[in-house]
């Protein structure tokens, strides 16, 4: 699949003598000219900057949705959230990635409901008090404060699968349960009612940057969510 990348991204993608052309007049030039490039190029043009990359196949499926999202204007910021519940709670497994120049943010730890899995998350629901993650896109909304201190609120985009995010307080917070030290103790990580919950000393940085109609993916290679899902393929 194609899409119309800002010109800061596409001076990832390629290089320039300074003899044959200036980076000036590349986005002047880029400005005034539609150019396209496949997901997986822009994967390949990630900026690590330090941290691991997601799956390929994570990322092609966020980048899909986030540009159906963005024509549609259920997003507003070039912000991509991506959380890979396909690996180990152990594991670092969600990414903040800012789209305008190509680069990863943040990479860290994230819970999932205690009743979709101990160390690895296997089962999904959009169900009141069902204790469990939802999985598909989301858009962040506006911060509070409440019993986890500073957090964010998401509203589900997804008919049947995620829609009742608000209706079951799924939200970003921080909680202590979300630590290296946690892990060390019990073997896993802690695990939430159903909210993308991060490390304490992460939290409030994290959700400041996302908050206010950015896009949350939350992946799982679950052939169920692809069959419902109207904004992958």
């Amino acid at each position: 699949m194609f899409y119309k990348i800002l010109p800061v991204l596409l001076l990832g993608l390629f290089s320039f003598s300074m003899h044959t052309v200036s980076n000036t007049n590349f986005i002047a030039t880029a400005n005034s000219t539609s150019i396209e490039i496949t997901s997986e190029e822009i994967y390949h043009s990630l900026n690590a900057n330090h941290f691991m990359l997601p799956s390929q196949e994570s990322f092609v499926k966020a980048i899909e949705g986030f540009y159906k999202l963005k024509e549609k204007g259920k997003i507003q910021k070039e912000i991509l959230t991506l959380i890979d519940f396909s690996k180990s709670a152990n594991a670092q497994r969600m990414w903040v990635i800012d789209l305008a120049t190509n680069t990863i943010l943040y990479q860290t730890f994230v819970s999932h409901g205690r009743n979709t899995g101990n160390e690895f998350a296997t089962k999904f629901s959009n169900v009141p008090e069902s204790y469990q993650s939802s999985l598909g896109f989301y858009a962040t909304a506006e911060t509070y404060f409440g019993k986890h201190g500073f957090s964010l609120r998401l509203d589900g985009l997804e008919k049947g699968i995620n829609d009742k995010a608000r209706e079951r307080a799924i939200v970003i917070h921080g909680a202590d349960y979300v630590s290296e030290s946690f892990i060390d103790k019990n073997g896993r990580l802690g695990r939430s009612l159903g909210c993308p919950a991060l490390p304490l000393e992460m939290s409030e940085e994290i959700i400041k940057t996302i908050q206010d109609k950015s896009c949350l993916f939350i992946y799982y290679p679950s052939k169920n969510y692809e069959a419902q899902s109207q904004l992958i393929s």
